[in-house]
């Protein structure tokens, strides 16, 4: 589980201009990620735009970012979904022999009870082949997996070892901290949260904006663990501002802009999502020419 601390990116997948996965710049993505310091990937989460990519593409995204990275740094794979019978399919007939994790999102749309929560990451404990992260983000689910439903399946399930908590919410995080289990790892999901978290105990973050500064993310979240909270504030201050900008609109449209910015990918995204506003835009760019 140690491998898991420290600062885990969320990849985008970049596209080019006729919306097809662009292989060339996502090599350019996580080489850029993993010489600066990220601890480990994140393929095909909700910042990858999974919803939109094919079974097909997700096995090449795979392919592509395992031999880019060459066992260099572990990588986490997103499957989850609110049909429990087909995470579970998905989880048994998928090549995961280059994954270390599964990041396994929150049943969605569907709103089950607490029982309900627990039901579906049950089976997905008992399924599965490799560690669970468990991923709370209610703004996208639109139901809270609380943290007494989140203990229950740390303690119940050796493999469930983490969750990704993204509800914003910090006395949900500090709760979290108190009552895990001693080794069950808190992952921030929110970036302007990821420091307040690892100063209180958490085990560090799943992070959008790291990909686009991974060198300054992840020095901030080491010196967090480190408790050098004045030296990590201080980054965390220089970052505040595109932290905010990239979430303006909508998510991975703002990262996308900064990596547009930093010539690493193209800003394309698949509808629904559009690319984020002109005005948007401008105060991205300000922003990385003045970083």
């Amino acid at each position: 589980m140690q491998k898991f601390v420290g600062t885990g990116v969320a990849l985008v997948t970049p596209f080019t201009s006729d919306k097809k996965v662009d292989f060339d710049a996502l090599k350019k993505l996580v080489a850029f990620n993993i010489d600066n310091g990220i601890d480990y990937l994140v393929i095909n989460g909700t910042t990858g735009e999974s919803a939109t990519i094919t079974s097909d593409e997700k096995k090449e995204i795979i392919k592509v970012i395992a031999g880019v990275n060459n066992k260099r740094v572990p990588l986490v794979l997103g499957i989850g979904g609110n049909n429990t019978a087909n995470v579970i399919n998905e989880l048994q007939t998928a090549d995961v022999s280059q994954i270390d994790a599964i990041l396994s999102v929150a049943p969605y749309y569907s709103k089950p009870t607490q029982e309900g929560f627990y039901q579906h990451f049950k089976a997905i404990a008992l399924a599965s082949p490799k560690p669970i992260i468990l991923y709370n983000v209610p703004g996208r689910t639109a139901k809270n997996m609380e943290p007494a439903t989140i203990i229950r399946l740390a303690k119940d399930f050796e493999n469930v070892i983490a969750v990704k908590e993204a509800a914003g919410n910090i006395p949900q995080y500090l709760e979290l901290i108190k009552h895990k289990p001693k080794e069950f790892l808190i992952i921030s999901g929110d970036d302007d949260l990821a420091l307040t978290t690892v100063l209180a105990g958490g085990s560090g973050v799943i992070s959008v904006i790291g990909q686009a500064f991974p060198k300054e993310f992840s020095t901030l979240i080491n010196l967090g663990l480190e408790g050098k909270n004045k030296e990590a504030y201080g980054i965390h201050f220089k970052l505040m501002e595109i932290i905010n900008l990239i979430f303006t609109e909508n998510n991975p449209a703002g990262i996308k802009t900064v990596l547009k910015e930093l010539n690493i990918t193209s800003d394309e995204v698949r509808l629904p999502l559009v690319k984020t506003t002109t005005e948007n835009q401008k105060e991205i760019a300000n922003f990385v020419a003045n970083f």
